[in-house]
């Protein structure tokens, strides 16, 4: 202890500002803390579906994708909302963007038609990709919401 503050005030004497290294994950990559939240609903098989991403930090995140995954396939043929794609029968990839630490960023709005009108569904919904940033934490950023075909909201 004695030893870091004599370097620190010495740093400090010849003009040299003293930081801290970003944290790294184990492999020396930036860590995050994304996490997702909001509302979704259904009624007569149709989804709604609110999330608002935030980046807890410590590092920012240069760009970063979203993953929702449903138990019910959506109908073919739907517009999807910008920056959102179909990756498969049962998942879509929406865009998130950047965000800084501390950030909250915008609102993803996904309005769907599943098969088959079901009476539930079940959506997962985490990070897919995050340009190199790891989280600390493998539950951390990731949803399971079972919503019911009864019109009510359920919050994440």
């Amino acid at each position: 202890m004695r030893r870091m503050r004599v370097l620190a005030v010495g740093a400090a004497a010849l003009g040299v500002v003293v930081t801290a290294a970003p944290p790294s994950g184990a492999d020396g990559a930036p860590v995050a803390g994304l996490s997702y939240h909001g509302v979704v609903s259904m009624t007569g098989g149709q989804v709604d579906l609110r999330l608002t991403p935030r980046n807890h930090g410590p590092s920012a995140v240069p760009e970063a994708t979203v993953r929702l995954s449903w138990s019910v396939a959506p109908e073919n043929g739907q517009l999807l909302p910008a920056g959102c794609v179909r990756s498969g029968p049962r998942v879509m990839l929406c865009r998130v963007g950047a965000l800084a630490a501390g950030a909250v960023g915008e609102q993803i709005e996904v309005r769907l038609r599943l098969r088959g009108a079901p009476s539930e569904v079940l959506v997962e919904i985490g990070t897919e990709w995050s340009a190199g940033v790891v989280d600390g934490s493998r539950k951390a950023g990731r949803e399971r919401v079972l919503v019911l075909d009864t019109g009510d909201e359920y919050y994440f």
